[in-house]
């Protein structure tokens, strides 16, 4: 009998032990392919859409006026909720961000935006949210931007600006306000950039040390030693990253994407928001400002 109960506490102890990495384990391949298919149903829907821009008459209509006239007509939608009442389609009030701290649901882009990205001088509208839940559960909170420009034509080497760029946010958590409500388990980001021929991304980023001192010729080199999924973010997947520093956290000033301009040039964003050219040999500037890069999964 000895023997038995002795069996039966280590047996109980192994599961006490391994249970929880087990679950985190189901939850973590859970999340990765609904986060996959609502980032494909969203690209679609973004497809179908004549233009993005121009719905609503200000900024504190216009992003619940594109939900209601323009994603629901090619994104099954059944629930829409203004700035107000976010908790009605179904978001936490309390969710925890890249840096494990918890904030406020944002109902404004100052709220998720870093402080130092509308910092540059820009006229750029303090944008309202507007939250829905989709017919697959889940629940998205969505900043809408009716002025945003086209894709500059990235040939030359002047300054450009993010802020414009971004056409429309989306915060979404998978499965509403049963938690965990932590960002890069069920809650994530997708942004559509441009109004027409437009880019949707849903930058996944590494959130335990992914943020490295690198020249351009290393950074992918770099993030894949984190894991192979990894690999240095695109030039849409940086800005919206930054667009959503809140959320994502920020450890640098600058950071390379994988677009290059020409054989010396590639596009590095900074923290205000502007993306410019950068020597591909620099790991710091001339003005002393390390180039870093945010690795991202694929």
């Amino acid at each position: 009998m000895a023997e038995i109960l002795l069996s039966l506490t280590i047996i109980g102890v192994v599961a006490a032990i391994t249970l929880p990495s087990l679950t985190g384990n189901i939850n973590e391949r859970t999340w990765n392919t609904q986060r996959k298919a609502l980032y494909a149903r969203f690209s679609q829907a973004i497809a179908l859409m004549p233009a993005l821009n121009g719905y609503g008459t200000t900024a504190e209509d216009a992003t619940e006026t594109f939900i209601t006239a323009g994603l629901s007509k090619v994104l099954k939608i059944n629930n829409i909720c203004d700035s107000e009442h976010l908790s009605d389609c179904g978001l936490a009030s309390k969710i925890i961000n890249a840096s494990a701290s918890t904030m406020s649901l944002p109902k404004t882009t100052s709220g998720i935006q870093n402080a130092n990205f509308n910092a540059n001088g820009l006229s750029y509208p303090e944008l309202t949210a507007a939250a829905f839940e989709t017919a697959n559960g889940e629940s998205v909170l969505a900043f809408y931007n009716r002025e945003c420009q086209a894709q500059d034509v990235l040939a030359s080497n002047g300054y450009r600006t993010t802020q414009s760029k971004v056409c429309v946010n989306f915060v979404y958590d998978l499965n509403g306000s049963k938690g965990p409500n932590t960002f890069g388990k069920d809650i994530g980001i997708i942004t559509a950039f441009y109004p027409s021929d437009s880019v949707v991304v849903a930058p996944y980023p590494h959130l335990r040390g992914g943020e490295l001192e690198v020249t351009f010729a290393q950074a992918n080199s770099a993030c894949k030693n984190f894991d192979s999924e990894y690999r240095a973010p695109n030039l849409e997947e940086m800005m919206s990253l930054l667009y959503n520093g809140q959320l994502v956290g920020t450890g640098h000033q600058r950071y390379w994407t994988s677009a290059r301009i020409d054989s010396q040039n590639a596009w590095i964003v900074s923290l205000t928001g502007n993306f410019f050219p950068r020597s591909v040999g620099s790991s710091i500037d001339s003005e002393g400002i390390a180039n870093a890069v945010r690795c991202v999964k694929r």
